[in-house]
């Protein structure tokens, strides 16, 4: 990769408990999509994007932001740049190289319940639609 897309820091929302040193790998279940398994790991540079994910994400423990550094190369997530949003707004990127954790923040913006109720509502009429694929 020659040119930087985003120099961070980057955020990986989750609502697995982990450890600063951990790292974060591909190859797990889409929460937007959970009969796919993820060839890749994402992440975005909006603490607040993350938090969102964190709060969408499948499981029952707590929503976490961790800050995170790439090991590898990584791209832009073409499931929101370009194809849903003009250039990359999201600052959403994603890597089939691990993310090591070097940090947990809790000072992102939670969602209200009915905000989080309409992106359930959204993720769910996405899981219907055959058309809507995400691209692996």
């Amino acid at each position: 990769m020659d040119e930087v897309l985003d120099e961070g820091p980057f955020f990986h929302g989750t609502k697995a408990e982990l450890q600063v040193g951990d790292h974060l790998t591909a190859g797990f279940r889409s929460n937007y999509r959970p009969e796919i398994v993820m060839n890749h790991i994402y992440f975005t540079a909006l603490r607040d994007g993350a938090g969102l994910a964190a709060e969408l994400a499948a499981g029952d423990g707590a929503p976490r932001v961790y800050v995170v550094e790439p090991t590898g190369e990584f791209e832009n997530d073409p499931n929101v740049t370009d194809k849903k949003f003009p250039g990359n707004p999201t600052r959403s990127y994603r890597s089939r190289e691990p993310l090591h954790i070097v940090g947990e923040v809790t000072d992102w913006t939670r969602q209200t319940p009915e905000a989080l109720q309409m992106w359930r509502d959204r993720l769910a009429a996405i899981r219907l639609d055959d058309r809507a694929e995400i691209i692996n």
